[in-house]
């Protein structure tokens, strides 16, 4: 292909910027004219009324698309002639060939029905001719007048308002339809969908760019090839070839599906381009956004399964029943989410990843010329297999086949196969099709995506704060990017409920590596937070930055690093944890390695776990601990409840925990039992200080080499801290039974 200067005076990004508004006013003027017009039901409703047969509207529709071949031949005369000028100087033209539709009923009524077919087929070919002229310079023009960082953004709020334009647009084609009979509504439809063509040309004109490109060689020594031999380029064109074959004939004629097999009036017929609109309007501004943060790729995928759906919808739906309208607006309003998704998803695509920007004429040209081709075969073959199956009525088990059921078998079949052909295209994203399904499905998607509006919204600290807060509760990934720049806020507050607020939200690699990095930083308050934040996240890539943190020079750091792998499960890190344990000379520390030992239920550590209980004087901190020595064995759970009991009425609580553990000790001698009866007694009658003296002697006599390792150390700890403190220190008491009562 031959080298390509553009004019130097293509816009600066700022000039973009401020002509993307007009953009979206002209796309939103231009909605009214698709509506009114060629592209919306009350089209195929006009040409029914003409008296059209199915396979005539097919060839009729066909024209549209296969118009789009001029493109190859046309491009480099409109790179020369200026895209901008092209587009708007033919997109002028095509309303002033719509407005001689007008002249239809005069046409019908003179010279008959089949003249008013030819009459309008001519008006529509001209059309054709000049939209195909305007689009092949509008695509390179869009591709250099939207900035890239930006567009999947533009395209959502695009097309937000374009949908709310269409739906009233609908309405009133609806309301009109309703009122008029004849060809009277359409042709009031019409002329207001000219006047609503020119208002879009006069906003178009006042977007930047578009100039004429300077072609340092002649046009003659273009080369296509290059563009075809582009493996993502042709996979591309493919893909999109089984879409249109498969869509475009079902959705061009459903119209008259609604009409003849469901039963729906004309009216309502119309209305349900509301249904598709609005669920366009509702997913437009996460489509954009996804397209944005997570790529064009699993944007566009979502597109292409959420379509395979709607024929199976369509076969199932209720036919002429009082629900048929309910279904048919349910399943409207599904096809909107999913065209949203295929068109920003398969467009954004296009322009940021397929089409090389210096390049752009010859790939455009192709693009338009190639699915011009594919949409107007896809119009004649549907109106052919719609002429072919006008006799088909067929009842296999709960699915009612008619003729329009071999569209809707199309429609579920090609898409499947696109999806082989997708994956040869070049994708813009590193977040795979199942990690993307993942971000909508799991977690609050609705919450996660109240709290990004909100986010970007917050005006002051403590609404930063309140917003962080729910970033985490959502337990969405939808969220990462906002927590991590939560996590570099200059406010401290905001960057500490971050932290919180990660710990609480779903595992993610990048939140993992943010948090790992805020805990090897010089703020000690927030490495705490972190350290603790990663072990409560429960995923195993938290473990190699804990290992690291505990040379924190911060001791906080270092004792919430290792309570954090313990809460992993870390079992690896049991020789470091114990050799620190044995060395370690400040006291906090040395009960967080014991704390975190005991959660790894590291056996060996039973002694120094032990020592350390003992020399304990803090009541809490020995409760940890023994809670560490308790974990060595098992069953948590039953150890903190007992210890919480005792704590509300000891010798009541001591007195049914050591009936339960006679019980448990079936195999253990009478005299044993007997005298576990008496001491319970004892207890229940309050006497505490002589209850825990008979179950002291109670410990000495118990033949412990029955219990393994290491029940047999904490019993005989047990046995002589009991001795030496009495009732002073009754977490040994607890622990011995705790221990008696989860040994197998």
């Amino acid at each position: 292909m031959s080298a390509t200067t553009i004019s130097p005076n293509e816009p600066t990004t700022i000039e973009k910027m401020k002509g993307l508004p007009w953009s979206i006013t002209g796309d939103s003027f231009n909605s009214v004219f698709v509506q009114f017009t060629y592209f919306g039901s009350v089209f195929i409703l006009f040409l029914d009324a003409l008296g059209l047969s199915k396979s005539q509207i097919g060839v009729m529709l066909s024209i549209f698309p296969f118009a789009g071949l001029i493109a190859l031949f046309i491009a480099p005369t409109v790179a020369r002639f200026g895209y901008k000028r092209t587009f708007l100087t033919f997109w002028g033209l095509r309303n002033v060939i719509t407005a001689f539709l007008l002249l239809t009923p005069w046409v019908y009524a003179t010279l008959g029905e089949t003249a008013a077919s030819l009459f309008v087929g001519l008006i529509v070919t001209g059309f054709a001719l000049c939209r195909a002229t305007a689009e092949t310079g509008n695509y390179p023009w869009v591709q250099e007048y939207v900035p890239n960082h930006v567009r999947g953004k533009f395209t959502a709020i695009g097309n937000l308002f374009t949908t709310i334009v269409g739906i009233i647009a609908i309405a009133i084609a609806g309301y009109v339809m309703e009122q008029t009979t004849n060809l009277s509504g359409f042709m009031l439809l019409l002329a207001t969908g000219v006047i609503f063509g020119f208002l879009s040309v006069w906003a178009y004109s006042h977007i930047p760019g578009g100039a004429p490109v300077i072609n340092a060689e002649k046009t003659g020594q273009r080369d296509l090839r290059e563009a075809l031999n582009d493996r993502s380029f042709r996979n591309y064109l493919l893909g999109i070839s089984l879409m249109t074959l498969a869509t475009v004939p079902m959705v061009s004629f459903l119209p008259l599906f609604m009409a003849e097999e469901v039963g729906l009036p004309d009216s309502q017929v119309v209305l349900l381009q509301s249904g598709t609109l609005l669920g366009g309007l509702v997913s437009v501004y996460l489509w954009g956004w996804a397209a944005d943060r997570y790529g064009s790729t699993p944007v566009m995928l979502s597109g292409v399964l959420m379509r395979v759906f709607l024929p199976i919808f369509w076969l199932f739906m209720p036919q002429n029943s009082p629900w048929s309208l309910y279904a048919a607006l349910a399943i409207a309003f599904f096809q909107g989410v999913a065209n949203m998704g295929w068109a920003i998803g398969s467009a954004r695509l296009l322009f940021v990843r397929i089409v090389p920007p210096e390049k752009k004429t010859d790939y455009m040209a192709l693009y338009y010329a190639w699915i011009g081709v594919v949409g107007g075969l896809s119009q004649v073959i549907g109106g052919w297999i719609l002429e072919a199956s006008e006799n088909l009525s067929l009842s296999l088990y709960v699915i009612d086949f008619d003729p329009y059921s071999p569209l809707f078998l199309m429609g579920i079949i090609l898409p499947l196969f696109s999806l082989f052909l997708f994956r040869g295209v070049k994708t813009d994203s590193t977040v795979s099709m199942g990690t993307f399904a993942g971000f909508l499905l799991r977690g609050n998607p609705f919450m996660a995506m109240e709290s990004l509006v909100r986010y970007h919204m917050a005006k002051d600290e403590e609404t930063a704060v309140k917003i962080t807060e729910r970033l985490g509760q959502a337990k969405s990934l939808l969220t990462v990017e906002e927590l991590l720049a939560s996590l570099d806020d200059p406010r401290f507050n905001v960057r500490f409920e971050a932290i919180v607020a990660i710990g609480r939200t779903r595992p993610d690699e990048q939140l993992i590596a943010a948090l790992g990095s805020v805990l090897h930083r010089n703020d000690p308050s927030l490495s705490v937070m972190a350290a603790w934040a990663l072990g409560r996240i429960h995923d195993e890539r938290a473990m190699e930055p804990l290992r690291e943190a505990l040379n924190s020079d911060y001791r906080s750091v270092r004792a919430h690093s290792a309570r954090s792998l313990g809460t992993l499960g870390d079992t690896s890190a049991i020789p470091l944890l114990s050799a620190r344990l044995e060395t370690e000379q400040d006291h906090g520390l040395r009960v967080a390695y014991a704390s975190a030992l005991g959660q790894l239920h590291a056996p060996e550590s039973t002694a120094a776990l032990s020592k350390l209980l003992y020399e304990e004087e803090d009541t809490t901190l020995r409760q940890e601990l023994a809670l560490a020595l308790a974990r060595l064995v098992g069953d948590e759970h039953h150890f903190v409840h007992l210890a919480r009991q005792v704590n509300t009425d000891a010798s009541t609580t001591l007195s049914q925990e050591i009936t339960a553990v006679a019980k448990k000790l079936e195999n253990a001698p009478e005299s044993t039992h007997s005298q576990l009866t008496q001491c319970a007694a004892v207890l229940s009658q309050g006497e505490l200080d002589q209850g825990i003296t008979q179950f002291t002697h109670i410990l000495a006599e118990l033949d412990t080499a029955q219990f393994p390792e290491p029940h047999q150390a904490i019993l005989r700890e047990c046995h002589t801290r009991l001795a030496q403190c009495h009732t002073s220190r009754l977490e040994y008491i607890v622990l011995a039974l705790h221990v008696l009562k989860t040994t197998e």
